[in-house]
């Protein structure tokens, strides 16, 4: 080894310095080699340091890059699944989702929480190859997921892996999908959850206000707005969530989805391997929607709690679809009352300084009218004028055309936030599937941003002025009742208390 390797970090400095001085060199200090370095980066940036900043309003920024739909194929196999591929190598990894045309709002009325366990259970409860605890070992020797659920409007199924895992994840996937076991501890285990939830459902403000608000909206019987019930679960057994199976499970009420680093050739032979062979119901029928009207028109309400030292407000009415052709200007004017820019938070929050938060918006749904809902946080005793406030800038926006800025505000809030719909490919195949799954046209989301450059002043104070009702209004208030002064019939002459016991709880929280 030469002799320069041999000398210790500090030996091997000390002998660079000697032997440069032996050749005259002159040995500058660390210390003022980093003040001469320094020095010179300040002289490099003394031009811009001297340049005068300029206002944000005179900066420029180029345009937004168009955005591109990543390629992706449709197709459908002869059991009727519709299957929709999408590659994108990017990483190693492939992801999926299955959407089954079924829903909590087709379960019986006497058996709420029926839908949900069966989406739960189908999954947890293993399959009849591997039970639960197997099941759950192959996959996180892995490093793999599957997961299942039914919500309000549809079931859905999904699966993420390493893409040189795919084979045998998908295979397991293939499994929960068409072989749930249902294991009769995993119900009783997930009926016990439920029901510890039903205990704990009136610790929070927050969940108290939206679960009865939407009561107050649908009514308390409507598959939208009802609730799972002690005596809903017991009525409930494994029979029931392979009833709920059968009806619903089935290849030709599927749409398939899988997003990642594969190749479609492969890909098509591997789902026709694990699915075509999964027979369709000949007899399938989807139910009816339920019908929809506002149960409570107008009208104040309270969850009295003593406790609380701020009240829980929500506001509003029956909604509508997300097919309207009016949605889009009712979009910019969400974007005219909410945000940092908005009316109710410079006015509301801002200028009269009565609320926590603030906010108001028009929400439709797909398949079903959705609500118009406003809302907040405020003080005991700064709760009607807050109410009054609101109700006072909605009144506004029907009578009064709202400025050139806060359209331009609007608008470039809804637009420049466009892209971040397509961050990346498995957001788009997401939407793709959402839209075959209610039925409306592919480009909705191209053609609702149309609709939002379209969009003019004239066309926020009509859609105020024809969706907006400020008469049919339901008021909810969660709060001390004691400590809401003014009270809350400055609002109205009747204000009705909501009863939030939980029926067949030896106390109410």
């Amino acid at each position: 080894m030469h002799w320069f390797q041999q000398l210790s970090k500090g030996e091997r400095g000390k002998g660079r310095q000697k032997a440069l001085r032996k050749q005259g060199a002159r040995i500058i200090p660390p210390i003022a080699f980093l003040f001469s370095f320094a020095f010179l980066l300040f002289i490099s940036l003394m031009p811009a340091v001297a340049s005068v900043a300029r206002h944000y309003t005179e900066l420029k920024f180029p345009p937004l890059p168009e955005i591109q739909v990543p390629q992706y194929t449709r197709y459908q196999l002869d059991n009727g699944m519709v299957v929709y591929l999408m590659e994108d190598h990017e990483l190693p990894l492939v992801g999926g989702t299955a959407l089954f045309r079924t829903g909590d709002r087709w379960e019986p009325a006497d058996k709420v929480g029926l839908a949900g366990l069966t989406g739960a259970v189908m999954r947890s409860g293993g399959t009849q190859r591997h039970p639960a605890d197997e099941l759950n070992q192959l996959l996180e020797q892995q490093a793999a997921s599957v997961e299942t659920g039914i919500g309000k409007t549809s079931g859905s199924a999904s699966f993420s892996t390493l893409s040189e895992d795919l084979e045998s994840v998908f295979g397991l996937f293939a499994e929960v999908l068409r072989e749930p076991l249902f294991a009769q501890e995993k119900l009783d285990l997930a009926k016990t959850q439920l029901r510890g939830g039903i205990a704990r459902r009136n610790d929070e403000p927050d969940d108290i206000a939206s679960r009865e608000f939407y009561k107050l909206i649908y009514g308390n019987n409507s598959p939208y707005a009802r609730t799972v019930e002690y005596a809903t679960l017991d009525n409930i057994d494994r029979d029931d969530l392979i009833e709920f199976y059968q009806q619903y499970f089935h290849p030709n009420n599927t749409i398939l989805g899988i997003v990642g680093d594969f190749d479609s050739k492969a890909m098509r032979d591997l789902i026709q391997k694990k699915f075509g062979d999964w027979k369709p119901s000949p007899s399938l029928q989807t139910p009816p929607l339920p019908s929809v009207s506002q149960s409570k028109l107008g009208g104040v309400f309270l969850v009295n709690q003593p406790q609380l030292t701020q009240s829980n407000i929500l506001i509003g009415h029956l909604g509508g679809l997300l097919n309207s052709p009016d949605y889009a200007a009712l979009d910019v004017l969400n974007g005219v009352l909410n945000g940092f820019g908005g009316r109710l938070f410079n006015e509301v929050r801002s200028r009269q300084g009565i609320a926590y938060s603030v906010y108001g918006s028009w929400n439709p749904a797909y398949d079903y009218p959705g609500v118009f809902i406003a809302g907040g946080q405020t003080r005991s005793e700064t709760t009607v004028p807050f109410i009054q406030a609101i109700f006072s800038e909605l009144k506004q926006l029907q009578t009064k055309p709202i400025t050139p800025a806060e359209l331009a505000y609007a608008k470039e809030s809804v637009l420049n936030s466009f892209v971040f719909y397509f961050q990346d490919p498995s957001q788009t195949l997401s939407r793709l599937m959402r839209y075959e799954y209610y039925g409306y046209p592919k480009d909705f989301i191209f053609r609702y941003q149309r609709g939002v450059q379209a969009t003019t002043a004239a066309d926020v104070q009509r859609v105020a002025r024809t969706y907006l009702k400020p008469e049919n209004i339901a008021t909810l208030v969660v709060g001390n009742a004691a400590a809401i002064q003014p009270p809350l019939t400055n609002l109205s002459t009747k204000v009705t208390t909501v009863d939030i016991t939980i029926p067949g709880s030896e106390s109410s929280s």
